[in-house]
């Protein structure tokens, strides 16, 4: 079982508090306004609650099976994003290369070798699947077939696995231990997109980037900013190694990093013309929906950490 330390116990249960006061906002909101829809609310609560409860069952487990949910978040990921992006009949081959690189990415990450971690898949998988590509020899697409291969495995695989490495790097904060660094990563980048969320539908006039996100504005961007370097001043010495100047630094990080992962999915939605990656989250869309901020703010957040304490 993965060590909960008193801190990391405290952040879990204001995870909790917070859901039972949005459940309680939700029923009193339906009951006030019974004609009005509140359907997607409800969905979106109700889907926090499930996967609140998934994560903080994995985080209960013992580290190697917490490991395994998330290569099996990685893989879900992958195939959301292959399906969702045309590939080639020829492709396949190149596929099961890169679902395979999955076990062997976490694996390296379990046994803590971070000098393989750190280059199996930006470089050994960034030269093998072109090699498949090659001896299968059709080479109409090619370009782009091997670009979005690696970079669809890049996201979803070696940038989403950061989260995970965090679980194995030695605790430097006795009261939070590793798991604090994980908490602190996942509730500030979620928090990030609604405080970006609530300041743009309070404040939000001058829009950022329309033609991608059209309620993306610069009050919301800034306001959901500050919202998260000042908790992070507080907060980061409770559940990591940082201080309070180096959290601040951290609440920027996630700020700036989840915001532009927000905007790098929405491109890619936009460029195929869908709205959601799937319907596997109800009032979410899917996993890619909900992880795209991770995919930017876990491997920043984790080297951050790495470079001042490892």
């Amino acid at each position: 079982m993965t060590e909960i330390l008193p801190h990391s116990l405290h952040a879990m249960f204001a995870v909790l508090l917070a859901l039972v006061l949005g459940t309680l906002v939700y029923l009193w909101k339906s009951r006030a306004n019974p004609n009005a829809d509140f359907l997607e609310l409800k969905l979106r609560i109700r889907s926090w609650w499930w996967m609140v409860g998934l994560v903080f069952v994995a985080l209960f487990l013992p580290l190697h099976y917490t490991l395994v949910f998330f290569a099996f978040l990685s893989f879900m990921a992958l195939k959301e994003f292959l399906s969702i992006v045309p590939i080639r009949l020829a492709d396949r081959r190149i596929v099961f290369w890169a679902y395979l690189s999955i076990p062997l990415n976490y694996y390296w990450l379990g046994s803590e070798w971070y000098g393989m971690y750190i280059i199996f898949i930006p470089v050994y998988m960034f030269l093998y699947l072109p090699m498949v590509a090659v001896l299968i020899g059709d080479t109409k697409g090619f370009i782009r077939s091997a670009g979005v291969i690696h970079w669809s495995l890049m996201l979803t695989v070696f940038c989403l696995s950061h989260m995970a490495y965090l679980l194995v790097l030695p605790s430097k904060n006795p009261d939070a231990g590793s798991l604090g660094m994980l908490l602190f990563l996942l509730i500030f980048t979620q928090l990030n997109d609604v405080c970006q969320y609530v300041s743009g539908k309070c404040f939000g006039k001058r829009k950022i980037v329309p033609k991608v996100s059209p309620n993306k504005t610069w009050e919301g961007f800034i306001g959901g900013g500050v919202t998260i370097v000042t908790l992070s001043y507080f907060i980061a010495p409770y559940l990591t190694p940082l201080t309070p100047l180096q959290g601040v630094v951290a609440g920027l990080i996630i700020s700036l990093s989840g915001f532009i992962g927000d905007l790098v999915i929405s491109s890619v939605k936009r460029d195929l013309q869908i709205k959601d990656t799937s319907q596997l989250i109800p009032g979410h869309g899917g996993i890619l929906d909900r992880v795209d901020s991770l995919m930017f703010t876990a491997p920043l957040f984790f080297h951050y950490l790495y470079y001042l304490y490892y």
